[in-house]
């Protein structure tokens, strides 16, 4: 799996004109899965998302997480983060879980985050073409892949 996450003051996710998720304060996470992903990179990925210290605290450091802030958190999915540039202008997405793994993966992440959050999380709509709306707070944009574990 890989993420980029952005701290944010606000968030919100339409998809044909019509408003599915939307937050203040808190985490947008982007998420990217691929065919190796199992439990235990949901298990490792979740627990960094809740636990990373990126708030700042009343002395403006940042020393605060999720968690500790009472923010909020959207998850969208976005295959294209494991995109690969590496041969011509064309991306390949061959990395890329396909949607009958991929599907099952997101809201499996899905699940797990809000069992750990203790609250509900908001998503767009798997597949579907996403208009992301976002003020990022900072700015604060974090890049965390579990296969190599930062």
């Amino acid at each position: 799996m890989r993420t980029v996450l952005q701290r944010v003051s606000k968030a919100s996710v339409a998809v044909d004109g019509k408003m599915i998720s939307s937050i203040g304060n808190g985490l947008l996470i982007l998420l990217g899965i691929e065919d190796a992903d199992t439990k235990e990179d949901i298990d490792w990925l979740t627990n960094k998302v809740l636990n990373l210290r990126i708030f700042n605290d009343e002395n403006g450091v940042m020393n605060r997480s999720v968690l500790d802030t009472d923010g909020d958190i959207i998850v969208v999915s976005q295959f294209t983060l494991h995109a690969s540039t590496k041969k011509g202008n064309r991306p390949s997405y061959i990395k890329a879980a396909k949607p009958d793994v991929a599907i099952p993966v997101y809201e499996s992440f899905v699940q797990v985050l809000e069992q750990k959050f203790g609250k509900k999380v908001g998503t767009g709509i798997f597949g579907a073409d996403m208009k992301v709306e976002l003020l990022n707070d900072g700015p604060v944009t974090i890049i965390v892949d579990t296969k190599n574990r930062e």
